[in-house]
């Protein structure tokens, strides 16, 4: 009998690819999000796909909202991804809060109450716990002192964790991913190389807002960590970053330009490197779940300016 998945955050990049994923397993998938714009999933799923996708348009920080979708589509397994982005914890760190916090604790909460029904919850962290004072590689244990908003939630949320499963017996797993990219990934503190690659399919030039070395994961790959997490049957509150592909921006650039040869010269960046440590400890996770998929930087990037090409209307960013 398929699982019937609830992916929080559903319409944002990672939600949309994690949704493609299990469609593409033969799971049923419920969407969860306060949006209303469905262009990221239309834009990674084909329309088949995407009409066997159940979309509830819900308040994550309304723990009676959570559990009435829960019980009314007989969710089996969780996969939580609703969050607001640095920005945007930046501008209201009050809602962030609420979202980022609260709506992680409400997810552990319902689970909890189900917990003959739900086995766990595997959620996002993010390398945002950490901050450019930590050592490089960042150790797998985790940060101390984040940088922004959005890092303390996150930190705030793996101790959450860490105490549904001491005082409730709940298991869960949390993936720390660090530059997602990919088609639909077009808002965050960490987007715009891929808003690069969306330029580039449109034969544009870009200036992405910053630089040095850092990891990026490709989206597909972390969707199927989250899935390949959703599956596993692990005890214990486990955080793990995720392992992607370390490289300087310069690297990042020659894979757009060879993607799209006719925006050589036209794709720039900004020096100052983003306030995380350059790399990460990450063996836990393919020692916890087996073989991840791991995409080079080269074939990431052509896939998303291909993908773009073909979706994407003239004009308009991923």
């Amino acid at each position: 009998m398929p699982e019937r998945w609830l992916v929080t955050g559903a319409l944002g990049c990672i939600g949309a690819w994690t949704i493609t994923t299990l469609i593409g397993d033969g799971d049923e998938v419920v969407g969860f999000d306060l949006g209303e714009d469905t262009r990221r999933l239309e834009l990674v799923m084909t329309p088949d796909a995407f009409r066997r996708v159940m979309l509830e348009r819900a308040d994550i920080t309304d723990l009676a909202v959570v559990e009435r979708v829960l019980d009314e589509h007989e969710i089996t397994r969780v996969v939580h991804l609703a969050a607001l982005q640095v920005p945007f914890c930046r501008a209201d760190p009050v809602a962030g809060a609420r979202v980022n916090v609260v709506g992680t604790v409400n997810v552990f909460e319902a689970v909890k109450r189900r917990r003959k029904k739900i086995p766990g919850v595997v959620w996002a962290s993010s390398t945002a716990v950490y901050s450019a004072d930590d050592p490089a590689p960042a150790p797998e244990s985790g940060g101390h002192h984040p940088a922004t908003h959005y890092g303390v939630y996150k930190l705030a949320n793996e101790g959450t964790a860490r105490v549904y499963w001491a005082d409730d017996g709940i298991p869960s797993i949390g993936l720390r991913p660090y530059v997602v990219y990919g088609a639909g990934r077009d808002q965050g503190m960490t987007s715009t190389p891929t808003q690069a690659m969306a330029a580039a399919a449109r034969g544009e030039g870009f200036e992405i807002t910053y630089g040095g070395v850092a990891q990026y994961d490709y989206a597909p790959d972390v969707a199927r960590a989250f899935v390949l997490a959703g599956r596993a049957q692990r005890d214990g509150a486990e955080v793990f970053n995720f392992p992607g592909v370390v490289a300087p921006m310069s690297e990042v650039v020659a894979a757009i330009e060879a993607a799209a040869p006719e925006v050589a010269g036209r794709i720039a960046w900004v020096e100052t490197a983003l306030p995380f440590p350059e790399r990460l400890e990450a063996t836990g996770l393919e020692r916890a779940l087996g073989p991840l998929p791991r995409t080079s930087l080269a074939d990431g990037v052509r896939q998303t300016v291909e993908l773009l090409r073909k979706r994407q209307p003239r004009g308009e960013a991923s």
